[in-house]
């Protein structure tokens, strides 16, 4: 029975063999890698891929589709949200110190799915993902851009990243209406060690009124914080390089390890 592709997943499917062919070089998997396929849908990736790397692991919410992949048996079907799974339990299921994970992913939830990874960056070799090109844009983004924000910041504080193939609607059954492209991530060996959490907010806070100068935004939260440290923020949160907000982090992160310090010694 022919599979109709269903609105609420976000379902299009690859159908352009040069466009599948390109992506494969891109990925350049190896017999024996420990591969895992987000959104496999009709296998389109999923069987070129299979057959270089002889096993692959696929997550797949569509019960439907699931069933079918259950018939090849070279697939380890995951049923599942892919927000629920726990890709570094993942790796130690399959025994592997590090996941390559591919996807084409739904456009509806490929930003939460990214930041969803983002824990998981140290048991992962490589992503490449089809996303819209918009959302690869902002990824790769430089500071003093349109597109640079969020999503650029704290994903390049994680990964290295580039924009490796343009796929054209044509590409996909049915053809969605904004241009994708692809892109691979791959994390830094020894990123800085600070607090994603505290990152994401200070982040959060500095872009929440992106035309306004920080004074207006993360200049007010450092101050209620009490942080006593030099961080201009007579700019916008546009203009501040990746850097600059992992250093701020940083000095937090250090500033608060001393006042508690500072409180267990008075104790």
């Amino acid at each position: 029975m022919k599979h109709v592709a269903r609105k609420r997943f976000g379902q299009h499917f690859l159908s352009d063999d040069s466009i599948i062919d390109a992506i494969v070089r891109e990925i350049a998997p190896k017999a024996g890698q420990a591969m895992v396929e987000i959104g496999p849908g009709l296998a389109a990736l999923t069987q070129p891929l299979v057959e270089r790397v002889g096993k692959l692991t696929v997550i797949e919410l569509d019960r439907d589709l699931a069933a079918r992949l259950r018939e090849h048996p070279q697939l380890d079907v995951v049923e599942s949200d892919v927000l629920k799974v726990d890709f570094s339990q993942l790796a130690d299921r399959l025994g592997a110190p590090r996941l390559r994970v591919v996807g084409n992913l739904p456009y509806n939830i490929s930003s939460p799915i990214l930041f969803h990874l983002l824990p998981h960056a140290h048991r992962v070799q490589d992503q490449h993902f089809m996303l819209q090109e918009e959302v690869i844009a902002r990824m790769v983004a430089v500071p003093a851009t349109s597109d640079y924000g969020r999503l650029s910041v704290m994903l390049q504080w994680r990964y290295a990243m580039e924009d490796v193939l343009f796929v054209p609607p044509s590409a996909f059954v049915p053809p969605p209406r904004v241009d994708s492209a692809v892109v691979r991530m791959v994390p830094h060996a020894a990123p800085a060690p600070v607090d994603a959490d505290l990152l994401s907010e200070i982040v959060r806070v500095a872009f929440s009124q992106r035309r306004k100068l920080l004074r207006h935004t993360l200049g007010r939260w450092l101050e209620e914080r009490g942080f006593g440290g030099g961080f201009d923020v007579q700019r916008r949160a546009e203009e501040v390089p990746v850097g600059a907000f992992v250093a701020l982090a940083l000095a937090l992160s250090a500033e608060d390890a001393e006042i508690t310090q500072k409180s267990q010694k008075k104790t």
